[in-house]
C-alpha cells in the first residue's frame, strides 16, 4: 500500500478535546457528503443539492478556521518562542494557499 505524502514531515500531538472537536466536524461533513450522494441517487432538484453543497463548503471552512486557530496558538506560537522565524514564512504561505 502506498503511503500518503503530506506537505511536511512534522507531526502534532493534539489534546483529546481538540481531536474530538475536529473529528466531530469531519464526521458531520462526511454525513453531509453522503446526503448529497443520496440526493443525486434520488434525482433531487439541482437547487436543493447546490444548497447542501454550500452547507458542506461552509462546514469545511469552519473546520479550517478551527484547525488554523489551533495551529497558530500551539505550533506557530511555540516555534516563534523557540526562535524559529521560518515558521512565519510557512504560515504566510499557508494563508496564501487557503485564500485562493
Amino acid at each position: 500500500m502506498e503511503k500518503l505524502m503530506c506537505c511536511s514531515n512534522k507531526t502534532k500531538q493534539r489534546s483529546e478535546e481538540e481531536y474530538k472537536s475536529l473529528i466531530n466536524r469531519l464526521n458531520r461533513i462526511e454525513g453531509q457528503v453522503r446526503g448529497v450522494k443520496k440526493m443525486l441517487d434520488t434525482d433531487t432538484y439541482c437547487t436543493d443539492i447546490l444548497t447542501q453543497v454550500s452547507a458542506i463548503q461552509a462546514a469545511l471552512n469552519a473546520f479550517n478556521r478551527e484547525l488554523l486557530a489551533n495551529h497558530i496558538h500551539t505550533c506557530v506560537a511555540e516555534d516563534i518562542r523557540n526562535g524559529k522565524d521560518e515558521t512565519i514564512d510557512e504560515l504566510v504561505l499557508l494563508l496564501q494557499k487557503l485564500m485562493k
